[in-house]
């Protein structure tokens, strides 16, 4: 039994017919490949435009984490219920897992003093995140792979993982203090649980874009992969691992147990991010307004390859 300090109640059990899934045309922004080998769920993210939580892309995320937790632990994959042990999340884009938020949509609810619309915004956010943080209520075990840039909001989302792998040279960190904010969707939460306050604050304050091997040293990042293995290295780890699945998910159960994360206190950090966002200044809005602008000049024109092949044919694990 999964044990956190909240607790979720579904009563509907999986039908022997599954219900129609999303229709496949409104997920543009979300590639999801099941892989029967492995049992192992990939969601690789292909945002269009820059490679941010653009809101389009942020409700196919926040249902296909939803997907997986109202499952029980499967997805439907054809016309039956698969069973999902890992649930990995990647991205499509090279060089860059994900740059964080919509620095165009801040700026304009910043403008508008849109309060409902950050919170809405910080809410979809804060629902995503936290079904991967109690392992979508199935004790699936959750896997980030960043293989590029993971900024900001890129990064919480890594974060909430229960193992995250970095590509060597990859580069992560949390630039929101520069346009005098912080990172509002589970940053502090996530560093305090696995380096402390202490070193948490200084990350924050200070801005600083890290390297995969930096972040390994301190203790939040779990395997470094050589460049271009990063992939290869997740499903060496599920083969190695897989064979203790009952007590690895056990121990991750029980991380949650020891150092949990409530809806209620991600919840609370969002509104105080709201609150914030909502009190910054002209000066820091030109500084938001040209990061914006070199994501703009340096991502807008990207092409995804045509056609993708997210998943290359993997040795099955032992049962």
């Amino acid at each position: 039994m999964l044990m956190t300090t909240e607790t979720a109640s579904y009563t509907n059990r999986l039908t022997e017919t599954p219900q129609p899934a999303w229709p496949r045309r409104m997920m543009q922004q979300v590639d999801k490949v099941y892989d029967s080998n492995l049992r192992t769920l990939w969601k690789y993210m292909k945002p269009i435009g820059i490679p941010c939580f653009n809101q389009n892309m942020l409700e196919e995320l926040h249902y296909i984490f939803n997907e997986l937790q109202t499952g029980q632990g499967h997805i439907i994959d054809g016309e039956t219920w698969v069973p999902v042990d890992y649930s990995v999340i990647a991205s499509h884009r090279s060089g860059v897992f994900n740059l964080g938020g919509d620095l165009m949509l801040f700026l304009n609810l910043i403008r508008e003093k849109d309060r409902e619309g950050l919170l809405n915004y910080a809410m979809y956010c804060v629902d995503s995140l936290y079904t991967r943080i109690i392992g979508h209520d199935a004790s699936t075990v959750t896997i980030s792979l960043v293989q590029g840039d993971a900024l900001g909001g890129g990064f919480e989302l890594a974060l909430a993982s229960d193992l995250i792998v970095a590509e060597a040279g990859t580069r992560l960190g949390l630039p929101e203090i520069l346009f005098n904010l912080f990172p509002g969707m589970g940053a502090y939460s996530f560093l305090a649980r696995r380096i402390g306050t202490r070193k948490t604050e200084a990350i924050l304050l200070s801005g600083n874009i890290y390297t995969a091997e930096q972040l390994a040293d301190m203790g939040v990042v779990d395997i470094v992969a050589p460049i271009g293995e990063g992939k290869r290295t997740v499903e060496q780890w599920i083969r190695k691992h897989h064979h203790h699945l009952n007590g690895m998910r056990s121990i991750y159960d029980c991380r949650r147990h020891v150092w949990p994360i409530s809806h209620k206190e991600l919840t609370d950090i969002a509104v105080m991010w709201v609150d914030a966002a909502l009190k910054i200044q002209e000066i820091d809005l030109r500084m938001m307004r040209r990061l914006l602008k070199a994501q703009s000049t340096q991502h807008s024109s990207y092409r995804y390859p045509n056609p993708v092949n997210p998943i290359e044919a993997a040795d099955p694990v032992v049962a």
